[in-house]
């Protein structure tokens, strides 16, 4: 049995998102909200909530244990790119690219 959370169209770069999923991939619920909570990134928050709304699936949804579940999955897919402008040198423009990004969590309960 798994429990999954999705949060699209995030406002960060994928790459600095998958820095902070890499620390909690394979921990346990509390010792990964744990990480999130001091972990000095912006994407830390964003993270952070995802992992709580799978634990809320989780328990809601299909009545897993809250102490039994760990981060059997969890990866940043890149969304769409919002194409800006920002003028520059001898009348001329520069392309600034505004990146989001797809988070996915995968929570699953320990056997035995």
């Amino acid at each position: 049995m798994e429990s999954r959370a999705q949060a699209r169209f995030v406002r960060i770069a994928p790459r600095k998102a998958r820095q902070v999923i890499d620390l909690i991939r394979g921990k346990s619920l509390d010792e990964a909200l744990r990480i999130l909570t001091f972990v000095p990134k912006r994407a830390g928050g964003i993270v952070q909530k995802v992992v709580q709304s799978a634990a809320a699936n989780a328990e809601h949804n299909y009545g897993m244990d809250r102490d039994d579940l760990y981060v059997a999955a969890a990866f940043v897919d890149q969304g769409p790119t919002m194409k800006r402008l920002r003028p520059r040198a001898r009348g001329g423009w520069g392309r600034i690219r505004k990146r989001t990004s797809h988070i996915t969590v995968i929570l699953k309960e320990k056997e035995g």
